[in-house]
């Protein structure tokens, strides 16, 4: 994704509407120029397009989230990836790498995708070899994800081995971290039920602590991350005997 996109989402993400006028006024580019921007971008499910304009698809930020540090999260996405095979079963949570790393998955074929974020079964609609569970429960409008009890007995009835995760922060006094409740409660109860627990972040969540635990260090197997994250912090993972992965 080049820069002028990456700001387009930014703008789209901060204004919610914006015209074609508008951006290649900014921009200096053609109108056509920029139409091309928003056909990718939709395309992407990133925004929708409207008459003369384009408008946020509201979703907790997520296209503004994914323009940050576009390039590492693209890469830790990659690299998370790899772990998955064909025929397996996994459940990924949600978050802007995570998105990412759905986009990635849907290239694969006989994979199975447990999800509570309807954002994340997006990158699914194209891809005819993989199977997607949405998990029931109450639509948290603004992350598009599902929460509550019900989306608790869900998971209860699934069975899946590797599950992916974001964060919102980490320091070593207070873990990982999330700002928001209702989704680290569904996040705390899904790596409880995997055997292997990924966390895909790219390292400036590090040195920064949220409202909200999210779950032991002792709970995570894997950390995907780029090579900004701090040694201290990696040090303290890998002695709590975490494999952490610079991608």
């Amino acid at each position: 994704m080049n820069p002028r996109r990456r700001e387009i989402l930014k703008l789209v993400s901060r204004d919610n509407k914006i015209t074609v006028s508008e951006l290649a006024d900014r921009f200096n580019v053609s109108a056509v120029t920029i139409r091309q921007d928003l056909d990718f971008l939709e395309h992407e499910g990133f925004l929708k397009r409207i008459h003369g304009g384009v408008i946020s698809i509201d979703s907790d930020d997520i296209s503004s989230r994914l323009a940050v540090n576009y390039e590492s999260k693209i890469r830790i996405a990659r690299k998370a990836s790899s772990f998955v095979r064909s025929g397996e079963t996994i459940l990924i949570e949600g978050g802007s790498t995570n998105t990412i790393l759905a986009k990635e998955v849907a290239k694969k074929e006989g994979i199975t995708v447990i999800t509570p974020n309807i954002f994340i079964t997006r990158e699914f609609r194209k891809s005819r070899d993989n199977n997607v569970i949405l998990l029931g429960g109450i639509y948290q409008k603004e992350s598009e994800s599902l929460i509550g009890s019900m989306t608790k007995s869900c998971i209860d009835s699934m069975n899946f081995r590797k599950a992916f995760f974001g964060i919102d922060g980490f320091t070593i006094e207070t873990g990982f971290t999330s700002k928001d409740m209702m989704r680290a409660e569904i996040a705390a109860y899904i790596v409880q039920k995997s055997e292997e627990a990924f966390v895909l972040t790219d390292s400036s969540k590090f040195g920064r602590s949220e409202l909200i635990k999210l779950f032991d260090v002792e709970d995570v197997q894997y950390l995907i991350t780029d090579e900004g994250i701090p040694q201290n912090e990696r040090s303290y993972l890998e002695e709590k005997g975490m494999h952490v992965i610079i991608a």
